[in-house]
């Protein structure tokens, strides 16, 4: 008979040294990991996670937008599955833990599940998903909308880098260098959904709790925003003459930042900024910016959106502009049945758990609209995520697995 607990089964030091594994696909000098979606450098940590999966006899599937599955066989095939996991991509100076977790404490939760005896009743499927960091292909979590149809298939692949590839095309890359790995249809039906993942923030940690309760995920906008003025000579064109493109995007970025300081827990980023020619002596003739605005409540959002629409169109100057909005998620609360899974699973090893909402955006945000989905956190040092000081402890990462094993468990039985 299986125990009633696979958590008992999660081997913390297995755990740790497939982090500490997967951190050198991309890995940088500075202790960073650049992994961009879609790149040889994912495909390669994408085939690591394959093994990984076939030691264990888990059967991998893949999708056209390249998301990855590992599938443990339940005794009902025809069930929806549990599904758990997060992202295998980065930003350019990311971490070893954002997104890289989610996927390993799965792997892991399920190797447990497998290894106490017996099946759950329905299967458990571990997920990557495509593109969740937007930091090449913009925006983010491309995978996850597509599976929820959210996007279409189309509108995925025609985004592009900036060295002009097409999503699409950098999606059939990677599914041509796929070892082995059946192609099945995105959107089947999913029974429900964890994601672990670190927390991106301080309050676990200042708190002293090694687990939180994701209560839900707080709404964004996200734009971008193109300035187009004239190129002129720097020592001849009078300034009142002058088209000048960034002296326009400087003065509205300006007046959207005092306009977004209150409420104070509003959250205003310009994180890309390109100036055309970028030359020493030459009136700037484009630029394109990026927007980034978050609140966790809805009202502030869409406020501050027409707020930005008249920024931009009152500071303008002789200039052109085109503002276009590229991502609008609101505010979402995830279902009390699942939080409370989460709480007794927590409870059941004598972990210590809070409830905590998320600030920063997930995958999970378009699983909650097809399927009951969930948030598991742990702790980051410092609360710092995006960067190579990130870092989450091992009993901590132990303790996320722990309880998403008895989680998952649970839902599949």
């Amino acid at each position: 008979m299986p125990v009633t607990s696979p958590a008992k089964l999660i081997d913390a030091d297995r755990l740790w040294a497939r982090h500490m594994a997967l951190a050198r696909f991309g890995a940088r000098e500075d202790g960073a990991v650049d992994r961009p979606a879609l790149s040889v450098t994912e495909s390669e940590a994408r085939a690591q996670l394959v093994a990984w999966g076939r030691e264990v006899s888990l059967s991998p599937f893949t999708d056209r937008m390249a998301n990855l599955f590992l599938r443990l066989e339940g005794r009902d095939p025809s069930l929806p599955p549990v599904l758990a996991g997060s992202h295998i991509d980065s930003q350019p100076t990311g971490g070893k833990f954002d997104g890289a977790f989610g996927v390993l404490a799965a792997l892991e939760a399920v190797q447990a599940i497998a290894a106490q005896g017996g099946r759950p009743l329905r299967a458990i499927e571990i997920v990557a998903w495509t593109n969740e960091e937007g930091s090449r292909f913009a925006p983010g979590m491309s995978g996850s909308e597509v599976f929820t149809g959210k996007k279409s298939l189309d509108e995925a692949y025609a985004s592009r880098d900036q060295a002009g590839i097409l999503q699409g095309d950098a999606v059939r890359d990677v599914l041509s260098r796929d070892v082995d790995i059946p192609l099945r249809d995105s959107g089947f039906p999913i029974h429900a959904y964890i994601e672990p993942h670190i927390e991106q923030g301080p309050l676990l940690e200042a708190a002293g709790v090694p687990i939180g309760i994701v209560t839900g995920i707080q709404g964004t906008r996200r734009y971008r925003v193109k300035v187009t003025g004239e190129a002129a000579h720097a020592g001849t064109a009078f300034r009142a003459e002058r088209r000048d493109a960034l002296m326009a995007a400087v003065r509205m970025i300006a007046a959207i930042d005092r306009a977004t300081l209150k409420p104070d827990d509003t959250k205003l980023t310009v994180g890309l900024f390109q100036v055309t020619p970028n030359a020493p002596s030459v009136v700037p003739s484009e630029v394109l910016f990026s927007i980034d605005l978050r609140h966790p409540e809805n009202e502030v959002v869409d406020a501050m959106d027409l707020r930005i629409r008249e920024i931009v169109e009152a500071e303008r100057g002789p200039c052109t502009v085109e503002l276009k909005q590229i991502a609008h998620a609101p505010s979402l609360t995830f279902p009390g049945e699942i939080r409370s899974l989460i709480v007794a699973a927590a409870a059941g090893e004598g972990i210590p758990a809070m409830d905590i909402y998320s600030a920063a955006g997930h995958d999970s945000r378009q699983l909650h609209y097809v399927c009951p989905t969930g948030m598991i956190f742990v702790p980051c040092r410092g609360g710092i995520s995006h960067n190579p000081a990130e870092w989450a402890e091992p009993a901590h990462i132990a303790a996320g697995a722990k309880v998403l094993a008895n989680v998952i468990w649970q839902l599949a039985r």
